[in-house]
């Protein structure tokens, strides 16, 4: 039982000033796994403090010492793998080779990235009789998600370390453990005290105070939409920087002179990786009228294979949605495609065959999906993947940018030209061409309602970063 009564703040454990805990339950079993404590708005004050008193010094830091510190922190990292990746699997019911992979692997390479990255960054340049300089913003409040807990505080964390900006972490109720992990291996890699703090609590106290505590700076903020909104409001009246990744419904478009089978198989795991539980996830297959049958015939024998079951498993691909909350809400989706005259290819409704406890659904593909359909125009956060065709190229470009989000997208052709043209046009933060890998070196964030600001790279760091101009 991983069971944590204290917060991290100031360089030290502490008891906090809430009362009660937040039961985390492993959505495989629906087992009791451990809690962590309820926080308060005191415990945010005492944070902020903290932070803020950190702040003058840890700012004043070499770049030298800061990428030490982020070494240590990927080192570390990369010692306790195998513990994070089984914690994280039991959080959040993580495919355990994803978790080792994405979960755990990823937050180790990005810590790292950001040690490189203070090599050569260029902290100040002229402009004719001006000397711009960059420094950092201050005292950063950080609200992260569950589905990618850890590597969602340690994109944060480690631009934020790397500026010199001090930080106040509010981690997801549904999976905190790894943050108080995570907290561990910086009090033991000696992080000065004040510039990393964890508190843990409720999203309508604890991120709603921290968003507008007159002593933050900048608040970065991940998770849905409407949260991210609220996020924004309440930070408005202290003219606080404000980053958000926020919600998707990313279009993966296959092209006529595409390899078919090649494509069609790569979109199911586009769409499934992490239970489908990611909010990048190519949820929307548009694909030409004349190959939708070979399209349809190939994802339907694939996700048919499709294993979903016990996440420790090696062998299983799909684990169980994180809470009875999200099983009930991509159950319902599944249900309104059916209902909404969508053709059911794979899946539907109920739980997998051979399961009968844990939060599970069946990955599930509809075809003939229309654009006034809810599960073409709803970001769903299961395995579920929505098909429609188009006659032309235009047409697929309107349709897949025919949506209030704007986070990813694919593209599929045997001319890589023309798959450019077409990533050109699409109206998202980010596009996969013929399957190109993720690169954690690049800027991620999207357009419209998935969110403003950058993460990653370099573009990441200069997130955290406030400009002067000097003029002599």
């Amino acid at each position: 039982m991983h069971t944590r009564e204290e917060l991290y703040i100031a360089g030290n454990w502490v008891e906090p000033h809430g009362e009660g805990s937040i039961e985390v339950t492993n959505p495989s079993n629906e087992q009791l796994i451990g809690s962590v404590p309820v926080g308060s708005a005191a415990d945010v004050d005492a944070a902020v403090a903290a932070a803020r008193a950190a702040f003058p010094s840890w700012s004043q830091t070499t770049t030298e010492e800061r990428a030490e510190y982020l070494n240590r922190l990927s080192s570390a990292i990369k010692e306790r793998a195998e513990d994070l990746s089984q914690l994280i699997t039991a959080e959040v019911g993580t495919p355990i080779n994803y978790s080792r992979m994405a979960m755990v692997g990823t937050p180790k390479v990005v810590s790292r990235s950001y040690a490189k990255i203070l090599e050569g960054f260029e902290w100040e340049h002229e402009v004719r009789n001006s000397l711009v300089v960059k420094e950092p913003i201050g005292v950063v409040a950080m609200i992260t998600p569950w589905n990618f807990p850890l590597h969602q505080i340690i994109g944060k964390i480690a631009p934020a370390i790397a500026a010199g900006c001090t930080m106040v972490v509010k981690p997801s109720k549904e999976a905190p453990l790894n943050s108080f992990a995570l907290a561990d291996i910086i009090h033991e890699i000696g992080l000065p005290a004040g510039v990393f703090n964890l508190v843990s609590g409720h999203g309508r106290e604890i991120g709603e105070v921290l968003s507008s505590h007159p002593d933050v700076d900048m608040v970065s903020f991940t998770g849905s939409t409407n949260a991210g909104v609220r996020v924004s409001e309440l930070a408005s009246p202290g003219v606080k920087r404000v980053t958000l990744e926020l919600g998707g419904k990313s279009a993966n478009i296959i092209l006529d002179d595409a390899d078919i089978a090649k494509a069609s198989g790569s979109a199911i795991y586009a769409c499934f990786n992490n239970s489908g539980q990611e909010c990048s996830a190519l949820s929307r297959l548009l694909v030409p009228e004349s190959k939708r049958d070979e399209v349809i015939e190939t994802i339907s024998a694939k996700t048919a294979k499709y294993s979903v079951g016990d996440p420790l498993d090696e062998s299983m691909r799909c684990g169980p949605m994180v809470s009875k909350r999200q099983q009930e809400s991509v159950a319902s989706y599944i249900t309104s495609g059916i209902e909404e005259g969508a053709t059911l290819v794979a899946g539907g409704p109920g739980m997998p065959e051979g399961l009968d406890g844990g939060y599970f659904v069946r990955p599930t593909v509809f075809a003939d999906v229309t654009p006034e359909m809810t599960i073409f125009k709803e970001e769903i956060f299961g395995p579920v993947l929505s098909i429609s065709t188009y006659s032309t190229e235009e047409e697929a470009i309107a349709m897949a940018n025919d949506s209030e989000y704007g986070l990813s997208g694919g593209v599929w052709s045997g001319d890589e030209e023309r798959a450019m043209r077409v990533a050109r046009q699409m109206r998202t933060g980010q596009v996969s061409i013929n399957g190109g890998a993720f690169n954690v070196s690049a800027p991620f964030g999207g357009y419209k309602l998935s969110g403003n600001g950058r993460e990653l790279g370099v573009h990441g760091l200069e997130e955290y970063l406030e400009i002067k101009s000097i003029q002599r």
